[in-house]
């Protein structure tokens, strides 16, 4: 993310509540899609799961891959990656805030709409007589 963030707690329960409301539109957008093309709920639960994590902690989440796989054999390699992540010394913590906001998200977005859809109670097609 390219925002202006705070650092270490403040700063990872910042983008937690972002993955949150990325969360919460993308599960919006794939009710609508499932709605109007007969997919199951299952599917727009994964779909939006996935993107949402992928939108809400995908940069974070390289970060923490990449450093915690390629061998920055000097400092000068170590320096440069590190300067690429905004906040390096509470990565951990803020890929572990942002997934969960992503997901819970997602969850509140299902029962709003499941909660919605279940408040409205079908009507007879057949008129009184």
């Amino acid at each position: 993310m390219n925002l202006p963030l705070h650092f270490g707690l403040l700063g990872a329960l910042e983008a937690g509540a972002i993955a949150l409301l990325i969360g919460l539109l993308v599960y919006a957008v794939w009710h609508w899609i499932a709605a109007r093309t007969g997919l199951h709920q299952a599917h727009a639960i994964g779909w939006s799961l996935g993107i949402a994590l992928l939108i809400g902690a995908g940069i974070d989440t390289w970060h923490l891959f990449y450093i915690g796989t390629v061998k920055l054999e000097s400092p000068l390699y170590a320096r440069m990656a590190l300067q690429r992540i905004h906040d390096p010394d509470a990565l951990g913590m803020r890929v572990a805030c942002e997934a969960i906001g992503a997901v819970v998200g997602v969850v509140l977005s299902r029962l709003a709409f499941s909660a919605r859809s279940s408040a409205q109670v079908p009507q007879d097609s057949d008129p009184p007589a």
